[in-house]
């Protein structure tokens, strides 16, 4: 018993959901995606099988209606389950069994779809919807926009307690994953979605030049803050103040040097042979 969005970001190909309800760990059974296949969100009495059950149809080249009518004709408690399934191109399917509790419905558009159950009213999907369609910037931001405006329209009636926020590449290997956040229980989960939203993001500039911005660093804790400083001295070739900043730690710990060997020597971080070198 949920709200959710599916939905796909027509400039990068880019596919996600994103989910929020009164129930425990619900981020890890509700959103499925496959890069370059679809996406899936499974919910109301969920039955998980929907979720690889549906990409595999997809993969095989069903399209979203054909795979979730083969699902649920297989599904003796049809009347219970709502899942939304959204393609590669942006087609989607939503099926809404008559016996989910309501308010319970849909509203789908170009290349998203917006659905819960055992909320508020209407609005909930409504707003959802609304939230996807003006949104601008990155898929797991806008999805989590939805989020927001179906809480500020009622959101599940029980209350709040866990989310997340699934999305993949328009094409990849099976496993990858370009966003995949959860919580699971706690009492601002979609707060606490764009805290990890952020964190991860602050994690990623820290991987090559330019580095961390000054807002990545906010939220990063300390050890990873003086990290980000010298990585990113390190990426600029600023090297004797990337020495001075690693000093402090090797002398709390000589193995970070080894840790910087081993990014030399795949190649992960410019100039890190350098750095050790004095």
């Amino acid at each position: 018993m949920t709200y959710s969005i599916v939905g796909r970001d027509p400039a990068t190909g880019e596919l996600g959901v994103a989910v929020q309800s009164r129930a425990f760990n619900t981020g890890a059974v509700v959103p499925w995606g496959e890069p370059g296949v679809g996406v899936v969100a499974t919910q109301s009495y969920t039955e998980m099988s929907y979720g690889p059950l549906g990409l595999e149809l997809l993969r095989g080249g069903k399209s979203p209606d054909e795979a979730l009518a083969e699902l649920v004709a297989a599904d003796d408690a049809r009347d219970y389950r709502q899942v939304a399934i959204l393609d590669a191109e942006g087609r989607v399917a939503v099926h809404v069994g008559a016996a989910c509790i309501p308010a319970a419905g849909f509203a789908a558009g170009d290349g998203f779809s917006a659905q819960a159950n055992m909320v508020a009213s209407e609005r909930v999907w409504e707003s959802m919807a609304e939230a996807f369609r003006r949104s601008e910037g990155a898929l797991a931001e806008r999805l989590l926009s939805a989020l927001d405006a179906a809480e500020q329209a009622g959101g599940d009636w029980r209350g709040r307690q866990a989310g997340g926020i699934l999305v993949v590449a328009a094409e990849g290997k099976p496993w990858e994953r370009e966003v995949d956040v959860r919580v699971d229980d706690h009492p601002d989960p979609l707060g606490e979605l764009r805290r990890l939203l952020r964190l991860r993001e602050a994690y990623r500039s820290m991987r090559g030049p330019p580095g961390p911005s000054d807002q990545d660093l906010e939220v990063l804790p300390e050890l990873d803050r003086r990290l980000a400083r010298v990585f990113g001295l390190t990426a600029t070739g600023q090297l004797d103040e990337a020495r001075s900043s690693l000093a402090p730690l090797l002398e709390a710990e000589p193995r970070w040097a080894d840790f910087i060997r081993t990014l030399a020597d795949r190649e992960l971080l410019p100039n890190a042979r350098e750095l050790l070198e004095a």
